[in-house]
């Protein structure tokens, strides 16, 4: 499974300058607005200790880690909804994705032009925020029309999704994004989920600060924080500029030495895509022998059916039980065979919900 994450902002905001530093893809960076026209696509490896602790342990053959799919969007300007600039293309990109990064430009540099002449983060997450909702607006308006002609005949279905369809139309009405809308029921949801609304994404605002607020924001950071407090989303504060210059260093140890200089424990590019992975609710369990150690991504909450499922559908189509083994037991008494002698291996059926971390065997007859 590949988390799909679209790098969004207005043009000159440091989109690029984070998606270099994501991605082993260089995508173009120009001090001029649209030097981004076709979405750059980077494949990321996700961080993890444990993946590298079974290695050192196992001994594999081969290493497969988890990923994260980047995309870099062309910025968006004023009139994006209505075809201006880009926007369509914009628009078209954004609803491929499963999450968005939004970047705001949180720091001062005479030699770095703004699309609007001037440095306010809030004012550009609010100009992205109505073009996205006037765009889902005539989403639901369109859908709302022909479904309530069908609910008024007493079909069931066409009034469940009339409701649903005049309660977003409700919140965008007011300002608000479609992802502050919440469903009880799992049609409502399903419905809901189906329409892919472009607001109802789950954000992670990126907040592009300058070296000297990379470990303690700033002012700008501060704005935006009071912003989006009731909007349910996440913030996070990257120096894109400096995590560049960190990349660019050869060893492990010369970077370290840099984050230590800046008052950084680790460096924002791993702590976003752990945010990113987090954004999704996403976790990991792996496979480990000596032919291969494997991190798998899947969404929280999912079953051990549907998580064999990941690796090949045979799996899941076949399902017996699988067997598991919880990531500390496998690290404390040292490997599998020592685990399964001490009675700590799990035998689970269908309904077992996988947990992060877990080292899972499946069990499966086609």
């Amino acid at each position: 499974m590949a988390l799909k994450c679209g790098i969004v902002g207005l043009p000159n905001v440091g989109k690029s300058t984070l998606f270099n530093c994501l991605s082993n893809a260089k995508a173009q960076s120009a001090n001029f607005p649209f030097c981004t026209i076709e979405p750059n696509v980077g494949v990321i490896t996700v961080p993890d200790e444990r993946l590298n602790k079974l290695v050192e342990m196992c001994h594999p053959r081969s290493t497969v880690p988890a990923t994260v799919e980047i995309v870099d969007i062309a910025g968006l300007v004023k009139g994006a909804s209505k075809g201006e600039g880009l926007g369509n293309k914009f628009l078209a990109n954004i609803r491929e994705t499963d999450a968005i990064l939004h970047v705001l430009r949180c720091f001062d540099d005479d030699n770095i032009t703004h699309v609007d002449g001037t440095v306010d983060p809030v004012r550009d997450k609010e100009i992205i925020d109505y073009e996205l909702q006037i765009k889902d607006l005539e989403t639901i308006e369109s859908r709302l029309a022909k479904t309530l002609k069908a609910a008024a005949t007493g079909d069931k279905t066409a009034k469940l999704q009339a409701d649903v369809l005049q309660r977003y139309k409700d919140a965008l009405d007011q300002g608000r994004p479609a992802r502050s809308v919440e469903f009880e029921t799992a049609d409502e949801q399903r419905f809901a989920r189906d329409l892919f609304l472009l607001t109802s994404k789950p954000v992670l605002y990126v907040c592009n600060v300058d070296d000297a607020s990379a470990a303690t924001g700033n002012a700008y950071v501060e704005a935006v924080r009071k912003a989006i407090a009731d909007e349910g989303a996440s913030l996070m504060v990257v120096a894109a500029q400096t995590e560049s210059e960190i990349a660019e260093l050869d060893t492990w140890e010369e970077r370290q030495e840099f984050l230590n200089e800046i008052g950084l424990e680790e460096s924002g590019v791993s702590r976003l895509i752990r945010a990113a992975y987090a954004l999704l609710d996403l976790q990991t369990y792996f496979t480990a022998g000596e032919d291969e150690v494997r991190a798998w991504t899947f969404r929280r909450g999912s079953k051990a059916p549907q998580c064999a499922g990941i690796i090949h559908t045979d799996f899941e189509k076949g399902f017996i039980r699988a067997e598991v083994i919880k990531y500390d037991d496998y690290v404390s008494l040292g490997g599998e065979t020592a685990v399964k002698e001490a009675g700590k291996m799990g035998v689970e059926g269908k309904e077992y919900v996988v947990q992060d971390g877990d080292i899972m065997h499946f069990r499966f007859n086609v």
